[in-house]
């Protein structure tokens, strides 16, 4: 626009502040603001407002900053600590789903006085911003480089030029106090906790080779909420032996101070495990810090040991497996090959709603669905052969037949992964039935009259009754703990699985029952005063108020006094709550919330509860269930040094997890 004959309009109706830094001016019918600080011209209108002009001077780089913060209006200021998004509007074209919702996030209010800006009414806080982006990348595993990306940097500028741009070792450093930070109040909670912890131990592979020991603690919180929450992720040297891995287990369990709390340890199923729980047990019976000197403390995964049979399944059937691929990739070929092949499924009716593609050789789970899909389409692939020269892929019958068999086992194992990763946190008592269920299957696969196929049955079962050696005894205790089966459940799979032996078998269950629940029913030396004090209050004992300056003097009489008093008659919570009556089965059923309504009627058994109920029966999260491969760290993050791996892993799982819950 020509702006030569323009003419400066100085009106007394100009009353916002806005215009002390532009000039209105007029030339003909046409208004127009012209910035005193970088001249960029605006609409100058009355009818346009002083919106754009407020946002303008907010981003003005030739603009002193002084005052910016008179043009935000009231309902753009932000409460101290607090982010709080109010009336954020998305374009209509997007999704309901994809709306943002940021709800009361609450930040640490945290302000040095030589790192905030005073601007009028307000203040930028430059310290809680550079936390607040750290605390950004730790949430969403961001790179640390992002910070010196140039988008990234013209992006932050524009937005708030008060920011100071920091390097990525900056950000490295408020990430790694965060996570000092947040390993303080996860070692109060920790402390405070009312039950035990069970340990999961995983190997991590980072993107450069290096591998990562990750341990995961399980506990029930006193609000009966089951949480799982990463403690450690440590390089280990793959060449270590058990007995170095162990220790390193040991020196977590110290750094946190939890090897008194400590439950249980799940493990994969391999015999390098067997060496590293040995060594751990060991070093904790002589302490006496584990219950019925650990009997119950070596678990191994279940969803490891099905996908390990899982393996021995597909590795059997590579061959089956690879020429029902290759019979796939032939009809999708070309149009003319598919065509022929619908148009004989239509000949031979065929009447199957399954779709024929090809699977993810890395999730086996997809494997069994085009293994599914091509047994309903068997006889359209062997009239194919018959009409086809070009097609000579195809199986035989025999093959056919074992490709129908292993798709069984397959499908068994499916159910009961599906079963295991419902929830993100299941609690221990739903593993019982469903491993039961395997181990008959197993006993029946064994008979089959192929040799391939049982022989592939007896390698499956030999893995699964080494699993079922270390766990039947836990699995069975969990599954006593739920009202709806108690020993019922136990009483109806023994005879089923050992037949003549059941009777001692069970037996043997109860025995390690009653055994936990008189360690957990007596005052352990090993407890806090007031866990003590809590489990006499509520228990048939009740030691006076000077029972804390005796402390174990006394405990061979508690023992006495508890063991006496039953054989008079007094009933205790274990067999008050094995007399009454099953609770119902529905699906809504929660254990924890009737555990927790029933805390008052069975004080002691509740505590046995919370400790077996958290056992991780199975590590493997929801998203890896039907995995062929192991966990894998980020490729950003990969090639930082492993202290800083740690922080941002830990972190990471725990403000994730607050923001949660």
């Amino acid at each position: 626009m020509d702006m030569s004959d323009a003419v400066v309009v100085k009106s007394s109706r100009l009353k916002s502040q806005v215009w002390n830094d532009f000039d209105r001016i007029k030339k003909g019918d046409t208004c127009v603001a012209v910035c005193r600080h970088c001249k960029k011209k605006l609409s100058g209108s009355s009818t346009s407002g002083t919106s754009h002009l407020r946002n303008h001077l907010i981003r003005c780089q030739r603009r002193s900053n002084h005052g910016i913060s008179q043009y935000s209006s009231a309902r753009e200021k932000r409460k101290e600590g607090t982010l709080a998004i109010v009336n954020f509007n998305l374009d209509q074209d997007q999704k309901k789903d994809d709306a943002l919702n940021l709800v009361n996030i609450k930040f640490e209010q945290e302000q040095l006085k030589d790192e905030t800006f005073n601007s009028g009414n307000s203040s930028f806080d430059l310290r809680r911003s550079r936390f607040d982006l750290a605390r950004m990348i730790i949430i969403h595993g961001y790179p640390l480089g992002m910070v010196e990306h140039v988008g990234f940097r013209v992006f932050v500028k524009n937005l708030q030029p008060l920011f100071e741009l920091v390097t990525v070792n900056r950000v490295e450093a408020d990430c790694i106090e965060i996570y000092d930070k947040e390993k303080q109040k996860m070692n109060e909670m920790l402390d405070k906790l009312p039950g035990k912890i069970s340990l999961s131990a995983d190997v991590w592979t980072a993107m450069n080779g290096a591998e990562y020991l990750c341990l995961t603690a399980s506990y029930i919180d006193d609000l009966w909420q089951l949480r799982r929450r990463i403690l450690n992720f440590i390089m280990i040297d793959t060449s270590n032996t058990e007995d170095m891995l162990s220790e390193a287990i040991m020196t977590c369990l110290m750094d946190w101070d939890i090897d008194r709390k400590l439950f249980s340890m799940t493990l994969d199923c391999c015999s390098a495990s067997d060496n590293v729980a040995g060594r751990i047990v060991e070093r904790f019976s002589q302490n006496r810090f584990l219950y019925c000197n650990g009997q119950l403390f070596d678990i191994r995964c279940a969803t490891n040991v099905i996908n390990i049979m899982v393996q021995d399944v597909l590795g059997a059937a590579s061959e089956i497996v690879s020429k029902i691929r290759d019979s796939l990739r032939y009809i999708r070929s070309s149009q003319a090959v598919q065509a022929k092949f619908n148009e004989m499924a239509k000949e031979v009716g065929t009447q199957s709603q399954k779709s024929l593609s090809l699977d993810n050789p890395l999730q086996w789970k997809s494997t069994y669905a085009m293994l599914e899909a091509a047994l309903e389409f068997r006889d359209v692939f062997t009239l194919l052969q018959e009409n086809d020269g070009a097609y000579a892929i195809s199986l035989s019958d025999v093959e056919w037949e074992r490709a129908t068999t292993i798709t069984g086992y397959l499908k068994l194992f499916t159910e009961i992964i599906t079963v295991f990763s419902k929830s993100k946190h299941p609690t221990a008592n739903i593993y019982f039935p469903e491993l039961c269920d395997v181990k008959l299957r197993l006993i029946e696969w064994c008979k089959n009259s192929d040799e391939c196929i049982s022989s592939l049955a007896l390698k499956m079962r030999n893995k699964f009754d080494e699993y079922w050696g270390k766990c039947s005894q836990a699995l069975a205790v969990a599954t006593m703990l739920d009202p709806r089966f108690k020993l019922k459940l136990v009483e109806y799979y023994y005879p089923q699985i050992y037949g003549s032996t059941a009777k001692s078998r069970i037996a043997d269950v109860f025995q390690g029952v009653r055994a936990l629940f008189d360690e957990h029913s007596i005052c352990s030396p090993l407890a806090s005063d007031d866990q003590v004090a809590w489990q006499l209050g509520s228990g048939p004992l009740c030691l006076p108020s000077s029972a804390k300056d005796t402390r174990d003097r006394l405990m061979g009489f508690d023992k006495f006094l508890h063991e006496h008093s039953e054989g008079d008659g007094a009933k205790s919570d274990l067999d008050k709550y094995l007399e009454e009556p099953l609770f119902p089965r529905n699906i809504d059923f929660n254990i924890l919330n009737w555990w927790k309504v029933h805390t008052p009627r069975y004080p002691i058994l509740s505590m046995m509860a919370r400790n077996v109920l958290c056992i991780p029966m199975s590590k493997v999260p929801q998203e890896l269930a039907f995995h062929n491969s192991g966990r894998v760290l980020d490729c950003d993050w990969s090639s930082l040094s492993p202290a800083t791996v740690q922080a941002l892993v830990c972190s990471q799982d725990w403000i994730r997890n607050e923001l949660e819950s």
